[in-house]
């Protein structure tokens, strides 16, 4: 009874532990155990974690996804976050507020890109479990196996990534939650919005994937190749998905009130390209209800032209310029023996930031 006793106290104490380091991550959604230590969300585990009914049933079934699920909320904050890292939003994650906060429901270009990346970030992040052979009712893609061409001398082997598992679970874990929010009519029109930019995110994977081959042959003379399909780096999917932002498309009025999930012909969108109801703001200014956290204080670029210049980044408010001193080893020799002698050198840098 006492090792029992002292069991609900260890977990109530993670519980606290989540508590105190999301302190209202339970108000946002999955998206949050991205931003989470990553021995906390598997100490917890699902049923103790603040998913909706369906995810964390799920999440039950399918236990050893968890890991998988954490990494692929990171992926998708961490690629937001670089993305956006030069430009008025962001994409910040401050603990004052949910993950995203506002964005995840303003219906902005912005909330297009979030869901997009955060689904492409878990079917990366469960496919590349299957390929490692973590997963027992998944692995490497064989559908492949035994195809090729025998007059080109290669063919299809390797373990190509088995990216329809991953996609398919993404679908399960994140649709349902959208399908589960409010059926009022702007509500209704903004989930259909997030499903259809959660699977431009998941059809990014596919279209960024590669082939890779390997050559068989006497002194590498590459008489036969071994292919197989893998996908990129989650750097190569959040470029093609900043670009698919760059040039989403906005739904008018007159098309919301014909939106349908299931015919999106209606609507002449491309599956791949990413859609959204309303105009962003500028983001120039703090405003605290919507947990938009403003430029002042941002650090600028004073000769780009980019976002990150000061002109734009500040939003014509004019920058201020303070002198950094910056210390670091520096001609650093290895001396005999056994250690190595360096110079300590100082640098006078400015330092621009948006008032």
């Amino acid at each position: 009874m006492e090792a029992r006793n002292c069991g609900v106290r260890h977990m109530n104490t993670l519980s606290l532990l989540l508590v105190c380091v999301c302190p209202l991550c339970c108000r946002g959604s999955w998206m949050w155990l991205g931003v989470t230590s990553p021995g906390v969300v598997e100490k917890l585990g699902c049923s103790n974690l603040s998913l909706s009914p369906r995810q964390r049933e799920l999440c039950s079934r399918k236990s050893i996804l968890l890991p998988g699920v954490r990494e692929g909320a990171r992926l998708g904050v961490a690629e937001c976050q670089r993305q956006f890292r030069h430009e008025r939003w962001n994409c910040s994650t401050n603990q004052k507020v949910p993950v995203f906060g506002h964005e995840l429901t303003s219906g902005t270009k912005e909330t297009a890109f979030i869901y997009a990346v955060m689904a492409a970030g878990l079917v990366h992040a469960v496919t590349r479990s299957c390929s490692q052979g973590n997963m027992t009712e998944c692995g490497c893609d064989a559908r492949l196996r035994g195809g090729g061409s025998a007059a080109e001398g290669w063919h299809w082997g390797g373990c190509s990534d088995h990216i329809q598992y991953g996609t398919w679970f993404s679908r399960k874990f994140m649709d349902h939650t959208l399908k589960n929010m409010s059926t009022s009519r702007s509500s209704y029109t903004l989930s259909t919005m997030n499903q259809h930019n959660s699977e431009a995110g998941r059809q990014a994977i596919n279209r960024t994937m590669s082939t890779d081959c390997r050559c068989h042959g006497v002194s590498g003379s590459c008489a036969v190749k071994t292919c197989w399909r893998t996908m990129a780096p989650f750097q190569r999917v959040g470029t093609y998905l900043k670009d698919r932002y760059e040039h989403s498309m906005q739904v008018t009025e007159r098309s919301k009130r014909k939106m349908k999930w299931k015919d999106q012909r209606r609507l002449h969108v491309d599956k791949h390209q990413l859609i959204f109801l309303n105009k962003s703001p500028n983001y120039c200014l703090e405003d605290r209800r919507r947990g938009i956290a403003g430029t002042r204080g941002r650090r600028c670029n004073r000769t780009s032209t980019g976002p990150d210049s000061c002109n734009l980044l500040c939003c014509g408010r004019g920058y201020n310029t303070h002198v950094v001193r910056h210390v670091q080893r520096c001609e650093c020799k290895f001396v005999w023996c056994c250690y190595v002698h360096c110079r300590r050198c100082e640098s006078m840098n400015d330092m621009h930031t948006c008032k």
